[in-house]
């Protein structure tokens, strides 16, 4: 699930604070990260916010060998198939991935996105982060589409 602007970008940069969505993205985006209740995101954008979400486990792919604990946060290196299976071993059938570009990538390589939530604001930053940093190729399907507010549309797909 992520927000991306008219030009298709998540971010001026690794450190871009996300305060640029809507209202009715970031009350989407807590609805649908509660019920997932398992959020996934690469360091950098798990450092974007100031605090771990609560009501959510946070879980974080870090290269940082001892990272500091965080109540309601995960710190996980390696591979993402034994992660998502020990995640799956607690007792967590589904997660939410939250990005960066480089995590979003590697987990659509390897055919572990089942749908894609894009929320299009109405921003140009010309240059910036895309939703996936690497060459890929996938088919999507619409699901659904919902207008927000008068500017921003939510766009629902399922990956084929």
């Amino acid at each position: 699930m992520m927000a991306v602007t008219a030009d298709g970008l998540i971010a001026k940069n690794s450190n871009h604070f996300p305060d640029w969505t809507s209202p009715e993205d970031k009350s989407l985006f807590q609805k649908i990260s509660k019920e997932y209740g398992v959020m996934i995101f690469g360091e950098s954008t798990f450092n974007t916010f100031p605090a771990p979400l609560p009501g959510r486990l946070n879980v974080v792919f870090t290269l940082e060998k001892n990272p500091k604990p965080q109540e309601g946060v995960k710190w996980v290196t390696g591979d993402i198939g034994a992660v998502l299976k020990e995640l799956e071993a607690e007792g967590h059938n589904k997660a939410l991935l939250g990005g960066g570009a480089y995590l979003n990538s590697l987990f659509l390589e390897k055919n572990l996105i089942d749908e894609i939530i894009l929320t299009i604001e109405p921003l140009i930053f010309g240059k910036g982060l895309g939703v996936f940093s690497k060459d890929l190729d996938a088919k999507l399907e619409l699901l659904e589409t919902r207008k927000l507010n008068a500017n921003s549309i939510m766009l629902h797909y399922k990956v084929l």
